[in-house]
């Protein structure tokens, strides 16, 4: 290859990750809308905190039995057709649930933006994975991962208040228009890498040995608590500050400044740990951070502060954390083992909020899911300790 072929090569890896990060911030947008109306809903709709929880949690239900065969699916029809299929089905999802404001088209609605949400993630993380392997891929991911919180924060700081200017339906209808713009992006400006040592292969049968699929599971569990402590701050803690007196808007808006905050942090503490060499400690470290943070805001008066802790904690594992499965997987299993890696993190995101608001429940008290939270990134440090004896191990 020239080098101008490679100099253009790398500019255009830059172009298309910022797509595929514009894209990604749609999840993330779409998956806080819940949260954003819980209000409106337990108040129109007669919901409980628990049915709450199931719900924020149903829109990764679909994951569970859609990220595994994901994987194949982008292996046959390719990937831009099948991250364009997940974009329409998170529009079709939402514009549903505005067009008939019921309790059941809002739980079917929930359940197919999830499956598209799913199979749009699983494809955009081998993308990512198939342009920037062996070139830059903890800072890569880094920014990919922080699109989540921007597109939660986004929704954090709009939503509510579109619910009250114009009513719940008015955010899905907002959502299904922010996804139908990704849409349009992802399917003129995407392309393959072109490059030999990028390629992939096309086989489409489940090629994962037992150590890999081990390991690639371990991954997988570590990023699932990561994200199900996140989305146990987000979710809940803006009603553990309404229950300490602060009004509606002011609990939304300074829990957004941990997500924030994250926008900085993630591709930050990903470019660092990549330059630094330190991938353990910055998730063993940071991951105890935002645990911490999340443990001392039930009795800690000091919101601010610990909020930004949580957002600055979040930051330089992400971007580690979804490099590992590039560690243990070679380019011709990189789709299956995506698809178990995403799979456990489905599962666990489709439970955990649900665990929170159910804790909720029995104890009468915002707190308990805030402490939930906090139990799950304290756990995602145990699992790293599991997942790095089992990987020192020599293959058999």
């Amino acid at each position: 290859m020239t080098a101008a072929a490679v100099h253009e090569s790398s500019r255009d890896r830059w172009l298309i990750l910022g797509v595929l990060c514009l894209a990604r911030t749609t999840m993330g947008f779409q998956f806080q809308s819940i949260a954003s109306v819980s209000g409106d809903l337990v108040r129109e709709l007669g919901f409980s905190y628990v049915e709450i929880g199931t719900l924020i949690g149903l829109y990764m239900l679909p994951g569970v039995v859609v990220a595994l065969p994901g994987g194949a699916l982008a292996a046959r029809y390719g990937d831009k057709s099948l991250a364009v299929f997940g974009l329409a089905l998170m529009i079709a999802g939402d514009a549903v649930a505005a067009a008939v404001a019921t309790p059941d088209t809002l739980f079917a609605g929930r359940i197919v933006s999830g499956a598209g949400a799913v199979v749009f993630n699983v494809v955009l993380a081998k993308m990512v994975s198939d342009w920037f392997a062996g070139r830059e891929i903890v800072t890569a991911m880094a920014l990919t991962a922080s699109t989540w919180p921007l597109g939660v924060a986004l929704g954090l700081v709009g939503q509510g208040a579109l619910a009250q200017a114009a009513g719940w339906p008015s955010v899905m209808a907002a959502t299904a228009g922010f996804s139908a713009v990704a849409l349009i992006l992802v399917a003129s400006r995407y392309r393959a890498p072109v490059e030999p040592s990028s390629s992939v292969a096309t086989a489409t049968r489940f090629r994962l040995s037992g150590r890999e699929f081990v390991l690639v599971s371990l991954a997988g569990l570590i990023w699932t608590f990561l994200n199900v402590g996140l989305t146990n701050y987000f979710s809940f803690a803006p009603d553990l500050l309404v229950e300490r007196g602060s009004d509606a808007n002011d609990a939304a808006r300074m829990v957004s400044l941990g997500l924030w905050i994250s926008l900085v942090s993630i591709p930050l503490g990903g470019y660092l740990t990549e330059r630094l060499g330190r991938p353990n400690t910055a998730i063993v470290v940071f991951g105890l951070v935002s645990a911490t943070a999340m443990f001392l805001m039930p009795f800690w008066a000091a919101t601010v502060a610990l909020c930004l802790l949580v957002g600055i904690g979040i930051g330089p594992p992400a971007g580690v954390i979804m490099a590992l499965p590039a560690e243990v997987l070679g380019p011709e299993n990189r789709a299956a083992g995506l698809g178990v890696f995403f799979t456990w993190y489905y599962a666990g995101m489709a439970v955990g909020p649900a665990i929170a608001g159910w804790g909720r429940d029995v104890t009468a008290s915002a707190a308990t899911p805030v402490l939930i939270g906090g139990a799950f990134f304290a756990a995602g440090v145990l699992i790293l300790g599991l997942f790095r004896a089992l990987q020192s191990r020599p293959a058999k």
